[in-house]
């Protein structure tokens, strides 16, 4: 059995890979017979640091200038690149980007959401929006701290299309 790269149910296993034609040449998958619908993700992530840099982001003393306006603009920017990045993606006319930071102790946390009408999700514009916020604010807070730590990004939640609705099991 092949491992499935594809959004094709909750199996880890699978005989066909939706991104391999039959001669192993790897291809975008043709969506365009797909119904289009309402779509939309929610992906997480934060970005430890030093309780110096969490203050100068919150107070806006960092040296770079806003660092959390900044970030969001970068993410929005990288959801709609989404598809120039990951080969595979497909290039979406997105109709919403929403990135929304909170502080937490000893970190950032950057939640974007993506939505649009179409035939393909946004799951991978989500990760890639709170992806690109997180580089952003290690970027724009390096002169505070070059150890901190990007984690935990990850999709929490995705509707629309085929497989419907999913959360994840703890968000």
């Amino acid at each position: 059995m092949l491992l499935d790269t594809g959004n094709c149910g909750n199996s880890p296993m699978s005989t066909s890979l939706t991104h391999i034609d039959a001669e192993g040449t790897a291809r975008m998958v043709d969506v365009g017979a797909k119904a289009e619908t309402q779509r939309l993700a929610i992906a997480s992530g934060r970005i430890r640091m030093s309780a110096e840099a969490l203050a100068a982001i919150r107070a806006g003393d960092a040296p770079k200038g806003d660092v959390l306006g900044t970030a969001r603009i970068a993410g929005i920017m990288a959801a709609k690149r989404t598809g120039d990045l990951i080969p595979m993606c497909h290039p979406l006319a997105i109709d919403a980007v929403n990135l929304d930071f909170a502080f937490e102790e000893n970190a950032v946390r950057a939640v974007a959401t993506v939505s649009l009408t179409g035939r393909t999700g946004v799951e991978m514009e989500a990760i890639t929006a709170v992806t690109i916020a997180l580089v952003t604010i290690y970027d724009m807070a390096k002169a505070l701290d070059k150890a901190m730590v990007i984690e935990d990004v990850r999709l929490i939640e995705k509707r629309g299309g085929k497989s419907g609705h999913w959360r994840a099991a703890t968000a």
